[in-house]
């Protein structure tokens, strides 16, 4: 029987909602806790993120795991559940891009609107519903019509993705259009865009992934070139009424902030070179701002960071729609073999290990020898900023249990 102290009243429909007030969030942590923090991991930690047993050694990065933002996105969640606790919850697509904590969401009995299969439409809500914006954000469209329903909007949107949103709309107040590194399709990159056009509507945006891209971008500032061609190739990825002929004229690099920093940096370089010689070294048509998430670049450099030792394998641990534990796959694929696992499952077995394929787009099953025989083995971990610790600590029981050696061992050394 749960002794835990009853969830204080329901506010009115009108009233202004504090829902971090310290008797709900002292049953939030408890509740947060239980569900994904790790004793294993903290243990790790303590061992200066190194575990040997035998011939056995797992070396988790000194920077992985949940972020302040999802934290807050997490904490807010299950706050609203306790304060709203007669009332019909729905989410935005996903609270941070982790199935196990929007299973536990679920679970908990937070519904989905404007995702696959959603519990109900927007336009069905009305002033008893209450609507989670999640960390990533959502677009001012949809914001609008939360309004025009009158829902209780609980906005968990992560503070970086806010400051880019203010440098997009700074953009389009002095007629620059933003360049936005990200992916078009990336929830994130749709909030941001839906912002650079500015508070009349009349700014513009670009949505570039990589350096390819970029390097089209940048030709086509120096020399021109083929405009339809142009807005076919970044279709759906462009501002409406985008001309790149005027609108590549003043340009203001952003990104989304969950992108590799390095490729970030070298698009603005590109981008700022070409606006360079197309106006013969001036330099005022062209804007930089830095918009790369400090979460997201602690865990790169914490990866890099790991990888100036010999490892065997690299495991990365996390949801596999998420684009900053992507770029870790990114990074660790070119210096060793690294497996994208969304959990612990994914290990099968000595040899076989079910991974997502990155530029395949799905998962495959791919057969390392590494852990097999009785040769010492170094396994290095990391995960994005949303994967909780409980699915690490998972990972690493099930690293030790593949090579003969139990859970009790792991958690006695």
């Amino acid at each position: 029987m749960d002794s835990s102290p009853s969830p204080p009243p329901s506010p009115s429909r009108s009233a202004r909602v504090n829902l971090r007030r310290p008797d709900v969030m002292e049953l939030v942590q408890a509740e947060v806790e239980n569900h994904y923090r790790s004793k294993v991991v903290d243990q790790v930690r303590a061992l200066q993120g190194k575990l040997t047993i035998g011939n056995t050694t797992v070396r988790l990065a000194q920077a992985f795991g949940f972020c302040y933002g999802v934290e807050r996105a997490i904490d807010l969640a299950y706050a609203a559940r306790r304060v709203f606790a007669d009332r019909d919850i729905y989410l935005i697509g996903e609270i941070i891009h982790n199935p196990e904590v929007n299973r536990q969401l679920q679970a908990m009995g937070i519904k989905n609107i404007d995702g696959p299969n959603p519990d109900k439409e927007i336009s069905d809500l009305t002033a008893d519903d209450v609507v989670i914006v999640p960390a990533l954000g959502t677009t001012t469209e949809l914001m609008a019509k939360l309004q025009e329903r009158g829902c209780q909007v609980i906005d968990t949107t992560c503070g970086d993705v806010m400051t880019v949103w203010k440098r997009v709309r700074k953009y389009a107040e002095e007629g620059v259009t933003s360049i936005i590194h990200g992916k078009s399709y990336h929830e994130e990159t749709k909030a941001t865009a839906s912002r650079s056009t500015g508070p009349d509507g009349r700014g513009h945006y670009l949505v570039v992934l990589d350096l390819e891209e970029t390097d089209y971008v940048c030709h086509y500032i120096e020399h021109g070139g083929d405009r339809e061609e142009f807005l076919l190739k970044f279709a759906h990825a462009h501002s409406d009424g985008f001309d790149p002929d005027r609108d590549l004229c003043h340009i203001g690099v952003a990104n989304q902030t969950t992108m590799l920093k390095s490729e970030t940096e070298e698009m603005q370089r590109r981008l700022g070179a070409a606006v360079q010689r197309r106006d013969h070294g001036a330099t005022e048509n062209f804007r930089l701002f830095e918009t790369i998430c400090g979460a997201t670049q602690e865990r790169q450099d914490a990866l890099f960071e790991m990888l100036n030792e010999p490892m065997d394998l690299l495991l990365v641990v996390g949801g596999y729609n998420s684009s900053n534990t992507s770029q870790l796959v990114k990074i660790g694929g070119k210096h060793l073999p690294t497996f994208f696992i969304r959990d612990a499952d994914c290990l099968r077995s000595l040899e076989e290990i079910v991974h997502y394929d990155l530029s395949r787009k799905h998962e495959v099953t791919s057969y390392s020898t590494a852990l097999l025989g009785e040769a010492p083995v170094k396994v290095g971990i990391t995960a994005g900023a949303s994967c909780p610790n409980n699915l690490i600590e998972q990972t690493i029981l099930k690293i030790f249990e593949l090579r003969g050696i139990s859970s009790e061992a792991v958690t006695a050394s």
